[in-house]
């Protein structure tokens, strides 16, 4: 029941018992209560060319807003946490309050040292702080980036769990062919994809694509593929992505639970979140008795077993949709931090072409349906 307010009130009880008599006569005594207005704290006071001011400029500039929302609610917690420091160990007014001209690298390294024992979060504060400096610099706000000469914390990390092959027969044999956990599992290891991106993939992005000339057989010149706009560079590039869908993948997708608007849903028929997805995923990791596998931990075994059957560095890079250069592959089994992508490749019909000639994961051929299994004949 609603008031005039709109203020609702379910009522759970069965209607004409006497349970729900008592449970109405409540609720329309709650509902003539006086509603109290809470006041909220109000914004803080942004004074013109001040580092808070200049904040709030970036917070509507185009180079903030082309970022996916993800990116952008995680660097403004990050800046906005900088802002709320004290200027000095004297000095309790908060340093978005300081003049522009009065921002030095002094007092930057100091922001980014009060993340002491935490140098991940330091770092951050150092690097999203240079980037809404670069941007102010072109914006014409200021001269100089103070966030420049600070130099980032150097810390050893573990990372990401990377899967083994025997940790992906236990995520198989608890969660058999046909079920979501399956599915999922699949669309991570065959197309190589984030679970950004994942979570936005749908039968919308499913297109026939003609094969080459040259390696088209007959009755086999069109082709099914997954096409879409990587989410993490999309503010950086609007290259399509395309993965074909090999005929194994097609099997899972056919006997799966897919959903209407994408291939994976929640339990009320709604779109994951990426977060979301990820802590469902790790449900399903516990319970085939894998607590220390996450998606991104496959996505890392994927890319080592490319690397090991194989793949150039250009199909990598199309496969997974990387655009920084590599250092080193992680080892199945094993943390791995760093970065260990390969060579840049950021043509689109090169890209494209990549993904033709390459497995999109090595982890494929198998006479059991929907069974993932490393390929003997390394990519192809």
């Amino acid at each position: 029941m609603k008031d005039h307010l709109l203020r609702d009130i379910r009522i759970k009880e069965k209607e004409g018992t006497a349970s729900f008599a008592k449970a109405y006569a409540e609720a329309l005594e709650a509902l003539a209560q006086p509603v109290i207005s809470e006041k909220r704290p109000s914004a803080p006071t942004v004074i013109k060319n001040t580092l808070g001011w200049l904040a709030a400029k970036y917070y509507t500039s185009d180079e903030f807003l082309s970022l996916d929302p993800e990116s952008q609610l995680t660097r403004r917690r990050v800046i906005d946490s900088c802002l709320s420091e004290p200027h000095t160990d004297d000095d309790p007014e908060p340093i978005r309050n300081c003049p522009l001209q009065f921002v030095t690298s002094k007092k930057i390294k100091r922001l980014r040292d009060l993340k002491a024992g935490k140098p991940g979060a330091a770092n951050n504060r150092r690097k999203y702080l240079s980037a809404m400096f670069g941007w102010a610099i072109e914006a014409e706000h200021v001269k100089s980036n103070p966030a420049r000469d600070v130099r980032r914390k150097k810390y050893a990390t573990n990372g990401f769990y990377t899967w083994t092959l025997s940790d992906l027969t236990a995520f198989e044999n608890r969660h058999p062919f046909g079920t979501k956990a399956r599915l999922a599992l699949s669309l991570m290891l065959y197309l190589g994809v984030r679970r950004g991106d994942l979570v936005r993939l749908g039968d919308k992005n499913i297109h026939n694509a003609m094969l080459d000339p040259l390696q088209a057989t007959t009755g086999d010149a069109v082709r099914r593929v997954i096409k879409f706009i990587p989410n993490k560079t999309r503010y950086q590039r609007l290259i399509e992505s395309e993965k074909p869908i090999l005929p194994e993948l097609e099997a899972v997708l056919a006997a799966s639970p897919c959903g209407s608007e994408t291939f994976l849903e929640t339990e009320f028929g709604n779109a994951f979140t990426a977060k979301g997805f990820g802590n469902w995923f790790r449900a399903r990791c516990d319970e085939a008795g894998l607590s220390k596998c996450t998606a991104h931990g496959l996505r890392k075994i994927g890319a080592t077993l490319c690397a090991e059957k194989g793949a150039t560095d250009h199909q990598m890079m199309a496969i997974f949709d990387w655009s920084t250069p590599s250092r080193r592959l992680p080892t199945p089994g094993r943390p791995c931090g760093g970065n260990w992508r390969p060579a840049r490749c950021t043509c689109s019909g090169h890209r494209a072409g990549c993904t033709d000639t390459a497995i999109v994961a090595p982890v494929c051929r198998t006479a059991e349906p929907g069974k993932i299994h490393l390929v003997d004949q390394g990519v192809r």
